[in-house]
C-alpha cells in the first residue's frame, strides 16, 4: 500500500500494528476457521485487548475516539487478510452493527454494553435484510409494537453476519404504518422468542457465520429501544455511509493482495520457455488493474478525509460503493485466470479471494441499486 496526502505517523502505526497481528494471529489458522464457519470468539478477544475493535467508539468506553480516516486505516489494514470471512466478521462488528449504539445509544445503553463490546465480549450483528427486503430497506415487514413497558417483535431477518454465533443484535422494525416508520431495537441473545431459525451455506466468506434470524413475540423493556421512536430509516441510512466505505476498503484489500500474489506468481511460471511476465499481455494487463486500483483507493481515502469534513457525500459514496464492488471482481478474476488451473483449486489464496469478492458487488447495497442512488443526485 503507498502513502496517501491523508496519511500521518499514526496511521502507519496502526497499519503496522494490524499486520502483526493478522501475520501472528489469523493467516497462519484461519484456513481451519474456513471449515467450522466461524471465527473463533477468543481471536476476537485478543483483537478487543490489543484495542482494535471500535477504534471509532468513545475513549471512555474502551474506543480511541478515532475520525473517519484513522477508520479506514484500520479497515483497510484489515483487509489485507486473505480470509474475507475474518475481515467481515471484525467489520461487522466495527463499522455496521456497533455504531448503531455509538451514534444513537443512551448513556446508560453504552454504559451497559459498548465496553464489553470493544473488548470484544460482547460480538455484535445488525438486523436489517429480510427474506423480501435486502437494499430496500423500507420494504421490511418485521414489526414491533409497543405493550406496555415493553416492545413485542415479530419477523424474520435474512443473511445476518455474526447471525449464528452473535451476543448482542441491533435490529430494525416496522413501528408504524409509514413506510419509512421504523425503529431500530437493542436485542440480546437468549431473548425467549429470538431464535437462529438457520445457519446460512454461502459460496464465499466461509469463515464467517450468517443466519436467518426469527422474532416470535419477542419482548424486550422499552429501554432497548434505540435512538429516537420512528427514526430508525434514517439511522440506517446514516449509518450505511460508514459500511460502504469500510466495505470499498475491504475490495481494494482484496485488489491489493490478488495483484501482489498475482506478480510473484507470473515472474516464476514458465511456458513456453519464458515466464509468464514475458508475455506483454500479461505486463500490460495486470499494470492496468493497478492503476484502476490505485486511483479507486485514492478515491476512497476522499471519500473518507469528506467525512471527517462534515460533508453531505451519500452520492459519492454510493459511487465508491459501486466502483470497488465491481472493480474487485473485474481484478480478481483476471489474477485467478493468470494463475491457470491452480487458481481453481479450493485452499490456494487467489481461488479464496475469487469467491469471496463476488459478494462485494451484492452485499452493503446491489451495483444497481448504488448507481441509482448515484443518479438521483444529479
Amino acid at each position: 500500500m503507498g502513502a496517501t496526502i491523508y496519511d500521518n505517523p499514526d496511521h502507519e502505526l496502526l497499519r503496522d500494528q494490524v499486520a502483526r497481528f493478522l501475520e501472528r494471529e489469523v493467516e497462519p489458522h484461519a484456513a481451519a476457521w474456513e471449515e467450522t464457519g466461524m471465527v473463533p470468539r477468543d481471536v476476537l478477544r485478543r483483537m478487543g485487548q490489543a484495542g482494535l475493535l471500535g477504534i471509532a467508539f468513545e475513549g471512555e468506553y474502551g474506543g480511541a475516539d478515532a475520525d473517519a480516516m484513522t477508520n479506514l486505516v484500520f479497515a483497510e489494514a484489515l483487509s489485507q487478510s486473505t480470509f474475507a470471512g475474518f475481515i467481515i466478521t471484525v467489520l461487522v462488528h466495527t463499522d455496521m452493527a456497533g455504531p448503531h449504539l455509538h451514534h444513537a445509544g443512551t448513556p446508560a445503553q453504552k454504559a451497559k454494553y459498548l465496553p464489553r463490546v470493544t473488548a470484544g465480549e460482547l460480538i455484535t450483528a445488525v438486523g436489517i435484510s429480510e427474506p423480501g427486503a435486502g437494499s430496500d430497506v423500507a420494504g421490511m415487514r418485521t414489526t414491533a409494537r409497543r405493550d406496555g413497558d415493553e416492545w413485542v417483535i415479530n419477523g424474520t431477518k435474512m443473511f445476518i453476519t455474526n447471525g449464528v454465533h452473535g451476543d448482542l443484535y441491533f435490529v430494525a422494525a416496522k413501528t408504524g404504518t409509514a413506510r419509512h416508520d421504523m425503529s431500530m431495537f437493542i436485542v440480546e441473545k437468549g431473548t425467549p422468542g429470538f431464535t437462529v431459525g438457520r445457519a446460512l451455506k454461502k459460496t464465499g466468506w466461509l469463515s464467517s457465520d450468517t443466519a436467518e434470524l426469527v422474532f416470535d413475540n419477542v419482548r424486550i423493556p422499552a429501554g432497548n429501544l434505540l435512538g429516537e421512536e420512528g427514526k430508525g430509516f434514517y439511522s440506517v441510512m446514516k449509518n450505511f455511509q460508514t459500511e460502504r466505505i469500510a466495505l470499498g476498503a475491504m475490495a481494494i484489500g482484496h485488489c491489493t493482495q490478488a495483484l501482489k500474489i498475482t506478480l510473484d506468481h507470473v515472474r516464476q511460471r514458465q511456458a513456453f520457455g519464458a515466464t509468464l511476465w514475458d508475455q506483454q499481455t500479461i505486463r500490460q494487463r495486470l499494470s492496468m488493474l493497478d492503476a484502476k486500483v490505485r486511483a479507486a483507493r485514492q478515491f476512497m481515502y476522499h471519500c473518507a478525509w469528506s467525512v471527517t469534513q462534515g460533508h453531505d457525500i451519500v452520492q459519492e459514496v454510493s459511487m465508491l460503493k459501486a466502483l470497488t464492488g465491481e472493480l474487485v471482481n473485474e481484478v480478481v478474476q483476471t489474477c485467478q485466470q493468470f494463475h491457470g488451473g491452480m487458481g481453481f483449486i479450493r485452499e490456494t489464496a487467489i481461488e479464496r479471494l475469487w469467491r469471496d469478492a463476488r459478494v462485494l458487488a451484492i452485499g452493503g447495497g446491489a451495483t444497481e441499486v448504488m448507481l441509482e442512488e448515484v443518479a438521483k443526485r444529479y
